[in-house]
């Protein structure tokens, strides 16, 4: 009817309440900001480092450590060499392989239908995700050559998604599109890095039964994915037993979480293309119902569900793990000692100086090779700029300082060269995307050529 008013209470969110307006909307506006999980990571992060620095210090450490115990009947168990899994430990073991679940759905999306199933196109955030592991784990070695404090080398390799996607996602405009396509992707093959290396090199004693489990449930799902079975109890079963299977074989659990998202279809069972137009106004309930199937087929398992996790991880538990994880004593004799602590430097120097020099100087030299061509819109600038942003290695370097020491002095003198690292990164790489000018198009229609803030070509 014409001059009828939408109606606007049909849902809470939508009504007039107070608790909608002054709560529920605000909210809904932030989690759709593209930088709200990078926010709520250095709130959680903040959260936990004064927590751990107040004079209720002990309760933080007290309430992490408490032991949890989970069980069912004689068989399964948590508990390792008879010690009950901690409050921190389930948050790294168990809800981390969540995260990593999500990891490994974006890395088959990027190689399936994204960047990374391109050659030429992968080729420029693959040569720099190997530069920025390589030189930041060879400056680490240089201020840690043996002894326990050599086991940290892969500490600085990592690149934190959801806090570097956060950082340029605050500077809007400035930032071309294809510059954040290329640090996500960039990010992953990162992230594919840093799991071969906790597979490899961060793995206890196998247990070569549990291991064989691990393995035959591997290929069960994949057998699964292959003959197009979709039926969702089947797979969050043989996820679990897959998980389990890692916890007691000694390989890390978050390799569980990587397979399993890697194995999930990437392709829709139905091609949108190709799908008969859907005419809702005369279709009945049955209709609706074939409808609907189709229309969800037409998306493949892999984006409904990253779709569907993608919150849970960045508003959930990355900020949990940041809360476990970033608690540490930055009293001024624990800072003396750290900046004297070649773990200290390795991780700071690392990170800050080593992702700067690995990422650009592999990027330029694919590109000069004629290996990689450069993102549309960018310049050097915008490149060095962008190494020096994946230099917040904070999520994931926490995650493998818990794996590379025993020890809480040194996981802390570590955590404190990531809180550090990430801080400079990001205000270094802020400041150098900020000054490289937006790229220009010269010439009257006989061809274009981009300048960056010196004036230069780009590389192509």
């Amino acid at each position: 009817m014409a001059g009828r008013q939408p109606t606007t209470d049909l849902t809470w969110l939508g009504s007039n309440r107070p608790m909608a307006r002054a709560i529920g909307r605000p909210m809904v506006r932030f989690l759709d900001i593209e930088a709200s999980g990078g926010i709520l990571l250095m709130v959680a992060t903040l959260v936990a480092l004064v927590w751990a620095n107040s004079p209720w210090s002990g309760s933080y450490y007290d309430f992490w450590h408490t032991e949890v115990h989970l069980a069912f009947g004689d068989v399964v168990s948590l508990d390792q060499d008879g010690h009950s899994l901690t409050l921190v430990g389930f948050v790294n073991d168990v809800l981390m392989a969540v995260f990593f679940f999500v990891v490994g759905l974006e890395i088959k999306r990027e190689m399936v239908t994204g960047e990374l199933r391109r050659p030429r196109a992968a080729m420029l955030p693959v040569a720099a995700a190997l530069g920025g592991m390589v030189v930041p784990a060879l400056i680490f070695l240089a201020f840690n050559r043996s002894g326990a404090a050599s086991t940290g080398w892969g500490i600085p390799m990592a690149t934190d998604i959801a806090f570097a996607v956060g950082v340029v996602s605050l500077l809007g405009r400035r930032v071309p599109t294809s510059l954040k396509v290329f640090l996500l992707s960039l990010a992953i093959v990162d992230d594919i890095g840093a799991i071969l290396v906790i597979a490899v090199f961060y793995t206890s004693d196998l247990a070569m039964d549990w291991l064989f489990l691990g393995v035959a449930t591997t290929v069960a799902v994949a057998t699964l994915t292959r003959l197009k079975v979709w039926y969702t109890p089947f797979y969050i079963l043989l996820g679990s037993v897959l998980w389990y299977a890692m916890f007691r074989s000694g390989v890390h659990t978050t390799i569980a979480g990587v397979a399993m998202g890697l194995l999930a279809p990437a392709r829709p069972l139905l091609d949108r293309a190709v799908m008969p137009p859907i005419e809702f106004d005369q279709l009945d309930a049955e209709d609706l119902r074939e409808a609907k199937f189709r229309l969800n087929e037409s998306v493949s398992v892999a984006s409904r569900l990253e779709h569907r996790l993608h919150p849970v991880t960045g508003f959930v538990i990355i900020p949990v793990f940041a809360l476990a994880n970033a608690g540490v004593d930055i009293s001024w004799e624990s800072l003396s000692n750290a900046m004297t602590s070649g773990i200290t430097l390795g991780v700071a120097f690392g990170l800050v100086l080593g992702k700067v020099v690995g990422v650009s100087s592999f990027s330029f030299l694919a590109l000069r090779l004629g290996l990689a061509v450069l993102p549309a819109g960018t310049t050097r600038r915008h490149l060095v700029g962008i190494s020096a942003i994946a230099g917040i290695g904070f999520t994931v370097s926490l995650f493998v300082t818990g794996l590379a020491f025993d020890a809480i002095a040194l996981q802390n003198e570590a955590k404190v060269g990531i809180l550090g690292a990430s801080i400079v990164a990001a205000v270094v790489g802020v400041m150098i995307l900020l000054g490289a000018r937006p790229v220009v198009a010269e010439g009257d229609g006989g061809g274009t050529a981009t300048v960056d803030a010196t004036g230069q070509e780009p590389l192509a």
